[in-house]
């Protein structure tokens, strides 16, 4: 009797201990994340897409116009997005956080980050260094302005800009393209000692490989401090509750643009951005122990002493 006792003793426990170590429901284990096409968006959704799978989840990424992204987390298709451009997508996400249909996390994952108008340095020397001066240079300009993709707040300010005349800008054309059309055709003009306005950004490769200046004077246009932004991660609205290990990951993760830039660098050179994150996760070690802090693996054991960081078959 007592070795019975004993024993029903024992699988209590260990049923016990099974049960706080599970961290999350079975649900939890599949995260899906939307990732637009930014090379920022990119890289470090690929880190915390290497960190999840390390941890022992299924995570699924999916890329899409960010309107169609928070459409996706409103209607439970997708889980989480690590891009959220604030004030560059404020008009697009607006009526999804007054719905209450997506969450924003409180703290920013990139605190020091920038978008607005930009030209290459020459340019500027050549006396094109505010909003105001755009009009002037109309001529070596080609009346255009480089936009991104359409749909977005970048775009839609420069639009807003030439509708209203804003700044003598009434007769310009806003050209749409992705970021890496952007970048081609300035490039192109670089190249060519050619006169171009873009929409800049940083933290982007563009601040290592070409010698840029961003535009001043804007009338808070692209936000208040001539562009000033932050990026903060997005999330289903109850899915802190839900999956509190996830979540604990999401709010550890912070980087500087400096750091964001030198992953997109090998990124933009065509290398799979998991395998960057890889490789940067294993050269910075204490990057990884912060975003580690507290979090478990899926399974709920220690997360940094259990990671696997070899790359997934």
């Amino acid at each position: 009797m007592k070795s019975y006792i004993r024993h029903l003793s024992c699988s209590l426990l260990m049923l016990s201990s099974t049960a706080l170590l599970a961290a999350e429901p079975a649900e939890c284990q599949k995260v899906r994340m939307g990732v637009v096409n930014w090379t920022d968006v990119i890289a470090t959704s690929a880190v915390a897409d290497v960190l999840l799978t390390g941890l022992g989840y299924e995570n699924k990424q999916t890329s899409a116009a960010q309107q169609i992204i928070f459409a996706g987390i409103r209607d439970d298709r997708l889980d989480i997005f690590l891009g959220y451009w604030k004030p560059a997508m404020d008009k697009n996400i607006a009526p999804f956080i007054a719905a209450g249909q997506v969450k924003v996390l409180d703290k920013p994952s990139l605190s020091d980050a920038q978008a607005t108008l930009a030209v290459p340095q020459y340019v500027a020397a050549g006396g094109l260094k505010t909003f105001a001066d755009i009009a002037k240079f109309k001529d070596k300009l080609g009346g255009k302005i480089y936009g991104i993709e359409p749909g977005t707040g970048a775009n839609a300010a420069i639009k807003g800009m030439i509708e209203k005349n804003q700044f003598g800008l009434g007769g310009f054309q806003l050209v749409e393209s992705g970021e890496a059309g952007m970048l081609a055709a300035v490039q192109r003009a670089v190249k060519r000692n050619e006169w171009v306005v873009f929409v800049g950004w940083q933290p982007h490769p563009m601040n290592i490989n070409m010698k840029i200046a961003y535009l001043t004077g804007s009338e808070d246009v692209y936000g208040p401090n001539e562009g000033a932004a932050t990026v903060s991660f997005v999330t289903a609205p109850d899915y802190a509750q839900r999956c509190p290990n996830v979540q604990r990951l999401l709010e550890n993760l912070s980087f500087s643009s400096a750091q964001e830039g030198q992953l997109m660098v090998p990124i933009m050179e065509h290398q799979e951005p998991q395998d960057v994150a890889r490789q940067w996760l294993r050269d910075h070690p204490e990057d990884l122990q912060r975003w580690l802090a507290g979090v478990k693996t899926f399974d709920g054991r220690d997360a940094a002493a259990n990671l696997q960081l070899s790359k997934q078959p």
